[in-house]
């Protein structure tokens, strides 16, 4: 569960980000990444991690995710019960990052448990064990969500985020989100390039009701497809715009984008 990239992962700074999450993690204080799906946050936690040469725990949030994931249960082993961490108590005490992807997604109760970690206390009360784990010194917790698709009743309360130092995130800039693109994928820039231009054409469908669009990991995958030898607009039909609908007019909509960019 503990990650160590034995390479640097690849990242292109957008501002001050770096220096952001040094300063931060030096002082011991969580953060809050905020932007859309797919544009860089994941990467960006991965490369902090080999930077500070941090052991790194990633939990993918979701609705059925309980406190008990994150902390720990007793489980019967060779007819003994015993105690297994959860990823959150294993961060704590290795002094890892603890990265909590999409966090709004997990239910509230389960949110709270983190509460804890995220002021001077830096404590984990671990219920199950009778235990109050004391954060490494080195433990810095991470979370990410993406405020585009929320609504009030699927999102973070005013409580849980003023625990937070925020860095925002946004897609590239279009010569930076090409050089990933390509480096990412292995295709020349020109390929790169007409990606990127396509992106930002459907990325203007937002204002149509496209709730979510087309990423730098969709330009990536589609990018990848074409490099395996996909003609260039399938490649774009299954890997960006199936992906980010279902609706029959958005659907056509994106298509025409791709046929008049990629003509």
């Amino acid at each position: 569960m503990l990650e160590r990239p034995s390479e640097e992962p690849y990242y292109r700074p957008r501002g001050d980000e770096i220096e952001i999450f040094v300063a931060a993690h030096l002082r011991r204080l969580p953060i809050m990444l905020k932007g859309p799906t797919g544009c860089g946050k994941t990467r960006f936690v991965r490369h902090m991690a080999w930077r500070l040469d941090r052991p790194l725990v990633t939990v993918a949030c979701h609705d059925d995710l309980s406190a008990n994931d994150l902390t720990g249960r007793f489980l019967v082993h060779g007819g003994e019960t015993v105690w297994q961490d959860g990823p959150l108590t294993l961060a704590a005490r290795s002094g890892a990052i603890c990265y909590l992807d999409e966090i709004v997604e997990a239910r509230q109760d389960t949110v709270v448990v983190i509460h804890p970690l995220t002021d001077d206390r830096r404590v984990l009360p671990v219920e199950k064990a009778g235990e109050l784990v004391e954060a490494d010194p080195d433990f810095q917790l991470v979370v990410s969500y993406n405020p585009g698709y929320q609504n009030v009743m699927k999102d973070l309360k005013p409580s849980t985020r003023q625990r937070f130092v925020t860095i925002d995130f946004d897609f590239s800039k279009p010569d930076d989100e090409i050089e990933i693109v390509g480096r990412e994928a292995g295709v020349e820039r020109p390929i790169a390039a007409g990606l990127v231009k396509l992106a930002e054409r459907v990325r203007r469908l937002r204002d149509r009701g496209l709730v979510e669009v087309a990423s730098t990991r969709l330009l990536v995958h589609a990018a990848c497809l074409i490099a395996g030898g996909v003609e260039p607009r399938r490649a774009c039909e299954v890997a960006i715009a199936g992906p980010l609908s279902d609706d029959p007019d958005l659907l056509a909509a994106v298509s025409e984008v791709i046929a008049a960019v990629l003509a």
